[in-house]
């Protein structure tokens, strides 16, 4: 073994790492509790010295997961989750930092496929409902010309939900976020390509409707398709 094979990588956290961690320890040693509130981004950012992007995108990082949520009203509050499962939750949004975005997509792939078929078979009436609704919600911002990539997002969510595997969910919970900020950055979702999803999403939930398994993993792949060829160049 070389010497240099003793070493190994330094990971540098982001502020937005260091905000999670914070939040993390106030949730699992009890001083923050289901319900409670967070302070506002103002008051959070003056506190913590940093500005008030990071705050919002830790957030955003912690809504995703299902950690917190942001009630119009009476602002960013945590929900009723249990401290084991969110211990692990957050050991995972801390992990992976800067995965390799082709094995991203391939894994997304492979488990998309997966529970598109089994959302087929299992879905129950008020699957369906969900689903429409994570749809509608997609084609609304669309039709406004306003970015969809969280609401792209959610509709795969809700697949995945759908197919009655909690495993499926939690891993899709996991790569989900790194594979959407990517999206972002590489700004990955045209307008064009918005559209041309929106109608492959109505022909997937049609599958899923009839409960064709075989149609709904076909779609599906083809769906993800592009964006698997994508991830290949990418990085």
């Amino acid at each position: 073994m070389e010497l240099l094979d003793n070493f190994k990588a330094i990971e540098v956290e982001t502020p937005v790492d260091k905000i999670i961690r914070q939040i993390r320890s106030l949730i699992v040693s009890g001083y923050l509790n289901p319900g409670d509130k967070l302070p506002s981004e103002r008051k959070l950012s003056e506190k913590l010295g940093v500005g008030r992007t990071y705050i919002r995108d830790a957030i955003k990082k912690l809504e995703f997961f299902g950690i917190l949520t942001t009630h119009p009203q009476s602002g960013v509050v945590v929900n009723g989750t249990d401290i084991t499962a969110m211990e692990g939750l957050f050991s995972n949004i801390m992990k992976i930092e800067r995965p390799d975005f082709a094995s991203l997509v391939e894994t997304r792939v492979t488990m998309e496929i997966f529970s598109v078929r089994k959302a087929a078979e299992r879905r129950t009436e008020e699957d369906l409902k969900i689903i429409e609704e994570a749809l509608l919600e997609y084609e609304k911002k669309i039709n406004s010309n306003i970015p969809a990539e969280n609401e792209d997002f959610l509709f795969h969510l809700k697949i995945a939900e759908a197919s009655h595997n909690s495993v499926i969910k939690t891993m899709m919970l996991i790569i989900l976020p790194d594979i959407l900020a990517i999206y972002r950055r590489e700004k990955v979702c045209t307008k064009d390509a918005f559209a041309k999803t929106l109608k492959e999403h109505r022909e997937i939930l049609d599958a899923i409707k009839n409960q064709d398994s075989e149609k709904a993993a076909e779609l599906m792949k083809n769906h993800l398709s592009d964006v698997l060829e994508f991830s290949k160049r990418i990085l």
